[in-house]
């Protein structure tokens, strides 16, 4: 009797010894890439259109559920297939907030070792924009992707979040929200097929367990005004009892705050680096082909050169022409010739008609302007080009130039590459040491009307302004390539010092009009039930992939 005991006593260990491991497995898999378009509607609407790519664990659980998480209660218009296929979607929603879908994988369930795209389409969720924090005729728009719970999910994923702002926002309006950490702190901007606005975020490296948010905000006009969510009224015990349920979610929340701590400054730098991209959002919308034809000055603009280096430009343009001539460096005074040629650009006429004022505040005021025109001149240019290649195309002209210069054999030479392209070789970052390296020039023959102090052996036209006579080093002495270097420098920083003042706040105006910096607005919405997480956003506090099942 002992014995039949022992042996049956054996038979169940070993069957739960075989049964357990079984019956323990869970869910593990990674999620390759993750892709979602979110529609901002004309109606204040949001629509979903995701693309999961799973790959399951070899040692994992089917993957027979997907669980997807929206911002709130307010959706329908759900569909889900995976690999073309149709898949069924169920309430039976186990994510965390409350509020999502559940898709039934059936018979296309993903098999342990093998990979599937599940493509889940939500096609309208209501309540989900807020009043902008800081712009009462803005509204802003936050959302966050579904992720999935780290117990289940593995290795990274390739994260794509595609902003299509509603109809009719014109680029220059609206703003993205500071980027999530892991992204750039700029999303690309373009076009979509419909002529919507979109913003794209992309990590090739971000976490499938990590909640990422993004935000832009943009005009209410282009919304009715009852689609935007206004706060409810406080309400303490509601408060109390949804702190005391959210317990769990709450600490993630903090953990996930603290983390981030850090951030503001991080934020605070990038703003500061921002402030100096003064071009508008649209001339990024990337076109197609090279816009030839810009001045080195326009180029100079296109690539964003600092303001101080472009205004020097304008004034050797405007000096080479001989429409002008400097009668002192400090303060810098420049008077016009009494007849201007037809060959001057707009924004050199501007810029003459600038020191034609007396007052140095007004002078810098206008000075603004004359800037803004001319920036806004540049992106009307490049509307319907790309930028990158129009970029590249004009610092192939820049080099071309400096190869010119170096390949001549003398000073005579060099001077007259110089006096031709001086503007190109200005657009060069590393313009002052490739300077230096090209040995002994002569300065220009309209140095002198930039130099008071300069005396050269050119020559007068009836007590006018003096005429270039290009070709001719009679009676000038070659100077040293770091010479000619240091004077065009000196040149900019006399812009710096003695016109416009600091050139960093000096292009934060310019840019505060032609592109103003993104708010980094919070939408101010409810959070989900139970999630503790207090943003407009779908998937707070979501679900992983079956999990629980």
């Amino acid at each position: 009797m002992k014995r039949r005991l022992l042996t049956i006593a054996f038979v169940l260990i070993l069957a739960l010894g075989i049964v357990m491991p079984v019956g323990a497995q869970s869910y593990s898999f990674s999620l390759d890439k993750e892709i979602v378009n979110v529609f901002w509607n004309a109606d204040g609407t949001l629509a979903l259109d995701y693309q999961l790519t799973f790959t399951n664990s070899s040692s994992g659980h089917v993957i027979d559920f997907v669980d997807v998480g929206v911002p709130n209660s307010q959706f329908s218009g759900t569909s889900a297939e995976v690999n073309g296929n149709s898949l069924s979607i169920s309430s039976d929603f186990q994510g965390q907030g409350g509020s999502g879908f559940s898709v039934d994988m059936g018979s296309f369930a993903i098999q342990p070792g093998q990979s599937g795209t599940v493509h889940v389409i939500v096609g309208k969720v209501e309540g989900v924009l807020y009043p902008d924090d800081n712009d009462q005729a803005y509204a802003s728009a936050v959302f966050s992707p579904n992720w999935f719970g780290s117990q289940f999910v593995n290795g990274n994923t390739d994260l794509t979040v595609v902003y299509h702002l509603p109809p009719g926002v014109q680029p220059s309006e609206p703003r993205w929200h500071a980027a999530p950490s892991g992204f750039p702190s700029e999303p690309q901007t373009g076009v979509d097929a419909q002529g919507r606005v979109s913003y794209t975020w992309n990590n090739p490296s971000a976490s499938g367990s990590t909640q990422y948010t993004f935000g832009a905000s943009f005009p209410k006009s282009y919304i009715p005004e009852t689609a935007i969510v206004t706060a409810p009224p406080f309400d303490l015990a509601s408060l109390i009892g949804g702190i005391i349920g959210s317990l769990g979610p709450l600490l993630f929340c903090g953990i996930f705050a603290f983390m981030f701590v850090g951030m503001p400054i991080i934020a605070a730098v990038q703003g500061k680096r921002r402030k100096m991209q003064y071009l508008p959002p649209k001339v990024s919308i990337e076109g197609h082909g090279i816009k030839r034809g810009l001045t080195a000055v326009e180029a100079a603009i296109l690539m964003e050169e600092p303001l101080d280096k472009v205004m020097t430009m304008i004034l050797f343009g405007t000096l080479k022409k001989n429409a002008a001539e400097v009668i002192t460096r400090d303060p810098l005074e420049i008077k016009s010739a009494p007849i201007l040629s037809d060959g001057l650009h707009e924004y050199e006429l501007d810029f003459l008609r600038v020191f034609k004022v007396d007052n140095a505040k007004e002078r810098q005021a206008a000075l603004q302007e004359t800037m803004v025109r001319l920036v806004k001149s540049v992106s009307e240019k490049m509307r319907g080009f790309s930028r990158k290649e129009t970029s590249d195309y004009y610092k192939s002209i820049m080099e071309k130039a400096w190869q010119q210069i170096e390949a001549a054999d003398t000073p005579e030479v060099k001077s007259q590459k110089f006096d031709e392209a001086l503007e190109w070789t200005m657009l060069d970052k590393d313009y002052d040491n490739r300077t230096r390296r090209v040995g002994p020039v002569y300065m220009p023959m309209w140095w002198g009307r930039f130099d008071p102090g300069y005396h050269s052996q050119q020559s007068s036209a009836g007590g006018g302004l003096p005429t270039s006579r290009p070709g001719s080093s009679s009676g000038r002495t070659a100077l040293p390539g770091a010479d000619f270097a240091a004077s065009v420098v000196t040149g900019v920083q006399t812009f710096s010092s003695k016109v416009i003042g600091n050139v960093n706040t000096f292009t934060e105006k310019i840019t505060g009009v032609t592109n103003p910096p993104p708010k980094s607005t919070s939408s101010g919405g409810g959070g989900h039930s139970g999630g503790g997480c207090a943003c407009a956003c779908a998937g707070c506090a979501c679900a992983c992939a079956g999990g629980g099942r």
